[in-house]
């Protein structure tokens, strides 16, 4: 009889959340196995060991990106207004799989660093396919990566900075952006 996914993904929520609130040495196969609410045995049933808990973080991370990506792709409001706008979201699934993944990497883990190339670098390509120029297209996904850094660092602190900017200045961004993307 196997196991639910659900455990399975109890276990990597629970991974994931250990390293983004505690850091990659707090995120141990026990403290994780706590928790998810499931004996260690448990989670050795669904990863082998610590190394297969990271590799199922970095493939969680990959595969909703694919599924952001093919978003960006149908987007009713077009993929540059799409990006730009959704680079201010934090807190969800996507973003939570993201910071792991770099608190993998800044631990030293390969794999993660290869997997935030790779990611950034679909992005990237995903971008290009809808703009004339391709700096234009590094340019959106940069400061995507600016508005991203700022909701992620500031979140709602009214001190500090607020979660996205106002929705005017969003707006006109995202229209300057669009013109730049459309001009040969």
């Amino acid at each position: 009889m196997s196991r639910p996914p659900a455990a399975r993904d109890a276990v990597l929520d629970a991974f994931e959340g250990i390293l983004i609130e505690a850091g990659e040495r707090a995120a141990t196969l026990d403290a994780t196995a706590k928790a998810a609410g499931v004996s260690k045995g448990g989670l050795l049933y669904h990863f082998a060991n610590r190394e297969a808990l990271v590799e199922g973080v970095l493939e969680r991370f990959s595969r909703l990106v694919d599924e952001d990506i093919t978003v960006l792709e149908l987007a009713p409001e077009g993929p540059v207004a799409y990006y730009v706008r959704s680079s201010v979201t934090v807190g969800g699934p996507l973003d939570r799989a993201g910071v792991a993944a770099t608190r993998l990497a800044q631990a030293g883990h390969e794999s993660a660093a290869q997997t935030i190339r790779s990611v950034r670098q679909r992005w990237l390509e995903a971008v290009r396919r809808h703009v004339a120029d391709p700096t234009v297209a590094l340019a959106i996904t940069l400061i995507g990566d600016g508005l991203y850094y700022d909701s992620a660092l500031h979140g709602q602190d009214p001190e500090l900075g607020v979660d996205a900017p106002p929705p005017a200045q969003l707006d006109a961004l995202v229209a300057l952006l669009e013109r730049l993307a459309t001009t040969p």
